[in-house]
Parts: C-alpha cells; structure tokens; sequence
C-alpha cells in the first residue's frame, strides 16, 4: 500500500484529515503535517522527513500538498526528488483524498498520480454544469421505441 502524506498551509492537512476520518474513519499509512504561520522550511522539512520515516512500510508515498509553488509543495518535491517511488500532487481538495485513499491498496504511484489527477479534474465543477449534465442523461434516457 502506497502511504500518503498531506501537507499544506495553516491548519489545511490537520483539517482535512479530519474530515477524511469523519467521512471514512481512521485510516492507516497516513500522516498530515501542518505548516503553520509560526512555522519554518527547516522545520517542516524535519516533519516531512519524519513522516516518511514513519511510513517506511509502504510501497512509495505520496506527497498530498494545497498548493503548487508553496512551501509545502517545495519541500515534499524536493524530499521526492531525492527519493525513487515518492510522488508529489498539489492542488488537493476533500474528494481526492477521499477517493484517493480508499483507492490507493494495489496502485504504483505513476498510476495514483495518473487516477487523483483524474479524480481532482472532475472532482471541480459547478452547480449550472452538474444540472445541465443531469439533463442531458435525462434527455439520452428518454429516447427509445
């Protein structure tokens, strides 16, 4: 099984893995780190590290990160670069990792990437587009003999 550790800025990993728990209970091989405003690189370089220490087990890992550019994702890319079977995904939100983590037993982290990255694309949407889809199934199903 793949680990997963999500980080990101303020409260973002510790609030969402939260709600994951809510939503889907305890979940193993997973860690999140906050980078709080009182916070540093170092310091959450330190914690990353220590993550994946803790998560030696697994068959990869996966950095899960809010932001592309920030801290979070600068330092699990590094973390990643320097390691073979470390993956990096910034832009999460609560359905990827929600999909993501019942998904992840049996993935190699090429194919989560590929699958959250999927998962993310159609997880971001609107309301006019849901209902405009939602009729056009409608309108599909009701032609026939």
């Amino acid at each position: 099984m793949l680990g997963i550790i999500l980080t990101g800025h303020g409260g973002f990993a510790s609030g969402l893995a939260q709600a994951m728990k809510q939503v889907l209970g305890e979940q193993p091989q997973f860690v999140a780190v906050d980078f709080p405003e009182s916070s540093t690189t170092a310091l959450l370089t330190a914690q990353l590290t220590e993550a994946t220490k803790t998560l030696s087990d697994c068959e990869g890992i996966v950095f899960l990160t809010d932001l592309l550019g920030g801290t979070p994702f600068r330092v699990s890319s590094t973390l990643a670069m320097q390691t073979p079977g470390y993956e990096v995904i910034t832009g999460t939100n609560l359905q990827l990792l929600l999909e993501m983590a019942l998904e992840r037993d049996g993935l190699s982290g090429e194919e989560f990437r590929l699958q959250a990255l999927e998962c993310g694309h159609r997880g971001l949407t609107s309301l006019v587009d849901e209902l405009a889809r939602h009729r056009e199934e409608d309108c599909e199903m009701g032609e026939g003999i």
